[in-house]
């Protein structure tokens, strides 16, 4: 064992270590130093959360992985972002991944951060064999209901792909496409492709809703994504309604009537 290599060093070396089979660990498992010893229990929390993340990714890959195991190889995700909110569209997103992906940190946009979801969304895009994103406005909410403008916004998802998905994987939807789908309760936490659709559509309408806080600064839309939050609620009540909010929601539709 090398005592002489300082602590920072030890930690830095440490940095470069993939595996807990990596010989650093045992090298310096019996150094007295509690900088070692902590920087030595630190990486190897780092290196157990990794692997179950990546457990976990490949258990999200199961339903991929039987499809593309019995020869279809355009397996779809399809999810949304938007159901609830008072203002703003819904966005859908529609992913076909590679059976090579391994973007492991893919999961759930709702357990990710902003930054985080940032990134993943531009990795899928770059990863993934084909993507297309359905959007429908709230006049169109307004219209036909908020359940079938989703579904109008995910049809236009699929439709507006380069090719046709032999397979859809969807969040709990009826798509109105004659393709076979398998539909999932809280599918974005289950299917690796709904849970890249879920990243980009959330990354989508977020960056729109910060576009929307630049012509209605005082809705806070950067902030609550056009959800009812108290500053939201008080811009309503103040200002009345934009042209983004859906007039058919509670309370949007109590405060215009009034």
């Amino acid at each position: 064992m090398n005592n002489q290599l300082s602590i920072k060093k030890i930690t830095e070396l440490l940095s470069n270590a993939n595996s807990l089979s990596d010989s650093i660990f045992n090298e310096y498992q019996l150094d007295s130093r509690k900088g070692v010893q902590l920087a030595l229990k630190r990486r190897k929390k780092h290196l157990l959360k990794i692997h179950d993340e990546k457990v976990d990714f490949h258990k999200r890959l199961r339903y991929e992985n039987h499809f593309w195991n019995n020869g279809i190889k355009y397996v779809a995700g399809v999810d949304e972002v938007g159901r609830g909110p008072l203002a703003g569209p819904v966005v859908t997103a529609a992913v076909i991944l590679p059976n090579d992906f391994e973007l492991y940190e893919v999961n759930d946009s709702k357990k990710l951060s902003p930054k985080k979801r940032l990134e993943l969304s531009e990795l899928i895009k770059q990863n993934a064999l084909y993507y297309n994103i359905g959007i429908a406005s709230n006049k169109i909410i307004d219209q036909i209901n908020i359940y079938e403008a989703t579904r109008s916004a995910m049809k236009d998802a699929i439709d507006g792909l380069s090719v046709t998905p032999k397979e859809i994987i969807v969040d709990a939807m009826n798509i109105d496409v004659p393709i076979h789908q398998t539909r999932l309760i809280k599918g974005d936490a289950k299917s690796a492709s709904v849970s890249a659709a879920s990243i980009i559509a959330k990354v989508y309408r977020d960056n729109l809703m910060d576009e929307y806080n630049n012509q209605y600064p005082e809705y806070d839309f950067n902030h609550n994504s056009g959800y009812g939050t108290k500053n939201h609620l008080y811009a309503l009540k103040k200002y009345g309604a934009t042209p983004i909010h859906r007039k058919t929601f509670k309370p949007v539709s109590d405060i215009i009537g009034d």
